[in-house]
């Protein structure tokens, strides 16, 4: 009988929180790239915590970032991709949306670092479809 009132005085706190349950339930997991980032390094690629202090490195990293942040037409995703200067060459990694998205980053890392200079992992992963339940 004690158990059942914990649950109901559980259950009511949050009805009266406002906590909306069902949402909680489906909001898909916080993105998480832990194995895509332990094989890049297995594998011998450039990753964000290899770059060095260098001034013109960061330089490169910090206009490619504004130009990327300051286009509003790209998703959330193509926001945080990685991008990582060393010695001028530039490595654009993580998933976007499309193939649109793709090339649109990679021409804004182009005008930066110039032609040549720029190579592209990004990925393309969809839009999965929204549950209902």
């Amino acid at each position: 009988m004690k158990i059942i009132s914990v649950v109901a005085a559980v259950a009511g706190a949050l009805l009266c929180s406002g906590l909306d349950i069902q949402a909680a339930q489906t909001t898909p997991p916080a993105a998480d790239n832990t194995t895509v980032n332990k094989a890049a390094i297995k594998k011998g690629l450039p990753t964000a915590d290899q770059v060095k202090n260098d001034l013109s490195d960061r330089e490169i990293m910090q206009k490619i970032r504004k130009a990327v942040m300051d286009d509003k037409s790209l998703s959330t995703y193509a926001h945080n991709v990685k991008i990582i200067s060393q010695n001028g060459k530039v490595t654009l990694k993580g998933p976007v949306r499309s193939n649109e998205e793709k090339q649109t980053i990679e021409q804004k890392a182009r005008d930066v670092a110039g032609v040549g200079n720029v190579t592209n992992q990004i990925t393309i992963r969809a839009t999965s479809p929204k549950k209902t339940s």
